[in-house]
């Protein structure tokens, strides 16, 4: 049993999504449960990931390879889960997005996934999000964190007119703003009111562990 679960932690770290798909469900044919596959084969996977990211052994293609790998196998875990009338831990609500006026979606994705992968919940609004479509999710759900990014220097001040919507709806004290894209800094975070910024995915998923205490 040991040996499917360090497959599926090797196929994470070697980047192979089809290998760990197939690892996972095999390893579900052997009786194996669902959180043990979470929590002892496709968590280490993503730890060592991130280890070598931040090491410079990684870059951001196996960034993303990886993360589908893990994204693929909770798919095919999740009805299990269901059925066992388990779920998950999640680490937190997360709603996330590109600001009104701004297409770009890779990095914003890739963040999202990361964080799924992590542990958090995440609902993913897209692109070009409406100011008030941000304010209506983390009411909806309650959010812990709101992501918002911005690839362009002109829709980074949309990140700002989201922060004093929401302290106009009485939200702000609710939930975390982290705010990112290639032009944001974190000076740029002070000064909007935002509660911390990040240059790239795995900083992300560390700010956001930071800021819900995990």
């Amino acid at each position: 049993m040991t040996d499917i679960l360090s497959k599926i932690t090797q196929s994470i770290d070697e980047g192979d999504p089809e290998a760990c798909v197939e690892y996972t469900r095999k390893a579900l044919e052997e009786g194996l449960e669902p959180m043990t596959i979470i929590e002892q084969g496709l968590v280490p996977g993503m730890d060592l990931v991130g280890k070598k990211f931040e090491e410079g052994e990684y870059f951001l293609p196996n960034l993303i390879i990886s993360a589908t790998g893990m994204k693929d196998a909770m798919e095919l875990l999740e009805p299990q889960l269901h059925a066992r009338n388990q779920e998950v831990r999640s680490r937190g609500r997360v709603v996330i997005g590109t600001v009104s006026g701004d297409i770009h979606e890779i990095g914003k994705s890739l963040v999202a996934t990361m964080l799924a992968a992590n542990g958090f919940q995440v609902h993913d609004l897209g692109a070009d999000v409406l100011v008030e479509e941000f304010v209506k999710k983390v009411k909806e759900l309650d959010a812990d964190l709101l992501g918002l990014s911005a690839l362009l220097t002109t829709t980074m001040p949309v990140q700002q007119e989201v922060i004093e919507a929401l302290k106009a709806a009485g939200l702000r004290a609710k939930v975390k703003v982290m705010v990112g894209g290639a032009p944001v800094t974190r000076g740029w975070a002070e000064e909007i009111g935002a509660d911390g910024s990040a240059e790239d995915a795995i900083g992300a998923v560390v700010l956001a562990n930071k800021l819900v205490g995990g």
